[in-house]
């Protein structure tokens, strides 16, 4: 029987999927405000998505260069079974902060976005202290 995956890889995985349905938000909204065939092309020229798509852009794009750190630590984690309270929480925090912070800016809320993107950063720096 496979061993039970951790709590800081479930949220990893979940962290991925987030950052999926995040994509799948920002390419629906653009092509609502650029149409199809800018989107399917080159994008040489590509207009500058503006409101809820320029949001929704934007925080995918943060997503992604937020799991890169996130995935990561939670593999030195689970490489050096440094797993612990603290790694759990920091993973916990990350990843329930990355979902307020989607929705949050898809709203349009800049100081609420700041706070949730400071937590999650938070739980990084929690599961970064467990593995130096």
């Amino acid at each position: 029987m496979p061993a039970q995956a951790s709590i800081e890889l479930n949220l990893l995985v979940w962290s991925v999927a987030l950052c999926v349905l995040q994509m799948l938000i920002s390419v629906i909204t653009a092509q609502g405000q650029v149409g199809l065939p800018p989107l399917i092309g080159n994008r040489e020229g590509f207009p500058e998505l503006k409101g809820l798509a320029g949001r929704a852009l934007r925080a995918h794009q943060n997503m992604v260069t937020n799991l890169v750190l996130f995935a990561i630590l939670v593999l030195v984690v689970a490489v050096t079974g440094k797993s612990n309270a603290m790694t759990i929480l920091g993973a916990q925090l990350f990843f329930w902060a990355r979902v307020a912070y989607a929705v949050i800016y898809l709203i349009g809320i800049p100081w609420a976005r700041t706070i949730a993107w400071t937590i999650s950063i938070v739980g990084l720096v929690l599961i970064f202290l467990q593995v130096v």
